[in-house]
């Protein structure tokens, strides 16, 4: 077997290998000796079939498992040899005018790999990476705000007296039906709603219109959904709703005490108090994250310049232009709407791309030389959060994954991207400093 290198260009390469047909004979020859035990024929005793014979049966499909064999074979171990990684998986030209000579043993095999290697880079000093680490302050006044609302979302409720008008503050149970054009629509019914007047959780004008009604009253009000509702057959639509109120319940006190503490499972208000600061810590916990995350991309980003595999960054930006492509026809707009042109616009999304393929591959290299590693359990604890976000589909969704190694290994790259910025954040210089909730909050024009 010959291998030739006939493109060393910049990260391309492309090899041209050559088998000559003797070898591959011979190779055919030991291949069917190796079947002559194993395959069964009417006619013969097993192990007594002629290799002439079963070669005359077999000889062509065996020559071309033996040639996907070789191909693969000599592909893997050339790249070893070679001390190459390639990007992507390399592309194999096998002249289709060449098949039949070859498969019937007339003709040396000769085929081409065609492939992009991984730049080569050293690695920066991590240590000497310094990064602020926007962290917001936990105010008791904060605590206690959250614990008043959630006080609020369970203040008691009591039946009003036989008579009473609904008031705003009322909580009302109560039965309707949305129309739109004299019809009932989709998700406009239900004969046992519960509403608490002023709150806003129905559509701009329902709630006034019930204040003053009793119980056993029936009414038909009349609305308008917002412009920007989500469903568009009624987005900016007129309808109508019948009413019956069914009964009218009054507000209670709302009490911060170890009792309101208690009726949630809990053994006293501290208690409390200290979920709600875990929850609000965790809260700006990953926003913190998230900017700390990005301050680290952007700095990985000024230290390293290399070539890119042009296929790998073809692949990425294709992906982005596609999802912006489908972005732009769902909600309407054009390039005009965002000032820019469709050129303008492609340009910045390469440098996207760009951007994101550099760091993928830092990132893998950190990875690899510091042997990050995602354990099954990881996988799986993240496909079970995947699987959680299909309510009623559990099991084909489970299934698709476990079937499909490309979507499985989709839930292990974000997994093994978070461990080496993890590895990377160790190592860094990180000074905390202490903003404002709107600061850390607020979304930079680039994460929009």
């Amino acid at each position: 077997m010959q291998v030739t290198e006939t493109l060393a260009e910049g990260l391309k390469r492309e090899l041209k290998v050559v088998v000559p047909a003797a070898d591959l004979a011979s190779r055919l020859d030991a291949y069917l000796l190796d079947m002559k035990d194993k395959v069964k024929i009417n006619g013969f005793r097993p192990g007594k079939v002629p290799v002439a014979h079963i070669k005359k049966l077999y000889g062509r499909q065996a020559m071309a498992e033996l040639i996907s064999n070789l191909i693969n074979e000599t592909t893997g171990k050339t790249l070893e040899e070679r001390k190459e990684k390639p990007a992507q998986q390399p592309e194999i030209d096998l002249p289709d005018a060449d098949a039949e000579a070859v498969l019937a043993g007339d003709k040396d095999l000769s085929f081409a790999i065609s492939y992009e290697t991984l730049p080569e880079f050293e690695l920066i000093d991590f240590a000497s990476v310094e990064l602020e680490r926007p962290i917001v302050e936990i105010s008791e006044e904060e605590v206690d705000e959250q614990v008043k609302q959630i006080a609020e979302s369970n203040r008691p409720f009591e039946a009003r007296d036989a008579g009473a008008e609904v008031v705003n503050g009322d909580k009302v149970k109560l039965s309707y039906l949305g129309k739109l054009d004299g019809e009932p629509f989709d998700g406009g019914a239900d004969e046992n709603g519960e509403l608490v007047i002023g709150s806003g959780q129905f559509i701009p004008g329902f709630e006034e219109q019930i204040v003053g009604m009793k119980v056993g009253d029936t009414k038909v009000i009349d609305v308008t959904f917002p412009e920007e509702y989500g469903a568009e057959n009624l987005a900016g639509r007129a309808v109508t709703f019948d009413i019956e109120i069914k009964e009218i319940l009054a507000p209670g006190d709302v009490e911060i005490n170890d009792e309101l503490a208690t009726g949630l499972g809990l053994e006293s208000l501290d208690k409390l108090k200290e979920i709600v600061r875990g929850q609000i810590e965790s809260q700006f916990g990953a926003a913190t994250r998230q900017k700390v995350k990005r301050a680290l991309l952007d700095k990985l980003d000024e230290a390293y310049t290399f070539e890119l595999p042009e296929k790998l960054l073809e692949t990425e930006f294709d992906g982005i232009w596609n999802q912006v492509e489908a972005e732009m026809k769902q909600t309407g707009k054009t390039f005009e709407d965002e000032e820019t042109t469709e050129d303008e616009a492609k340009a910045e999304y390469r440098k996207i791309a760009e951007r994101r393929v550099r760091l993928g591959l830092v990132l893998s290299e950190v990875g690899e030389q510091n042997k990050v590693q995602v354990t099954d359990d990881e996988v799986q604890r993240a496909l079970f959060d995947r699987v959680r976000q299909f309510p009623g589909q559990e099991q084909q969704v489970f299934e698709f994954y476990k079937n499909n190694q490309q979507a499985l290994a989709s839930l292990r790259a974000p997994i093994y991207e978070e461990k080496c910025v993890d590895f990377i954040l160790e190592l860094a210089k990180i000074t905390d400093k202490v903003v404002s909730k709107e600061e850390l909050l607020k979304q930079d024009e680039e994460e929009a």
